[in-house]
């Protein structure tokens, strides 16, 4: 598993930044830089968000928590479907409207559907 600091080095490396320049961007000492990046200091949480933000990635990929940058919940898809969604819908569309009403009855389904998933 790679560590914290091997992770700030290759993302400062990918965008081919010296570690003086990303300890200026994050305001920072570049010896700072190099301490984090060697592990011979742990950076604080506020650091790491930086990080996080600056090079867009999830902090679970930093932590070597997982391999993809945007992280182990980069895919999840929440179940939305609740009386509150369902009555959204129902606002949306015309209730005078014969294919309004059919349109509305398809976005329901298909979101009780993938509730079931």
């Amino acid at each position: 598993m790679p560590t914290v600091g091997e992770r700030l080095r290759t993302l400062r490396e990918s965008v081919k930044l010296s570690q003086a320049k990303l300890g200026e961007l994050a305001e920072l000492k570049q010896a700072t830089v190099n301490r984090y990046e060697h592990s011979n200091a742990e950076a604080p949480y506020s650091v790491l968000l930086w990080y996080a933000d600056y090079f867009d990635v999830s902090l679970d990929y930093i932590f070597g928590r997982c391999e993809q940058p945007q992280g182990k919940l980069y895919d999840y898809q929440p179940k939305v479907f609740n009386e509150d969604m369902k009555q959204f819908v129902e606002m949306c569309f015309d209730p005078n409207s014969p294919m309004s009403d059919k349109l509305k009855q398809v976005v329901l389904r298909l979101m009780q559907e993938e509730q079931r998933k």
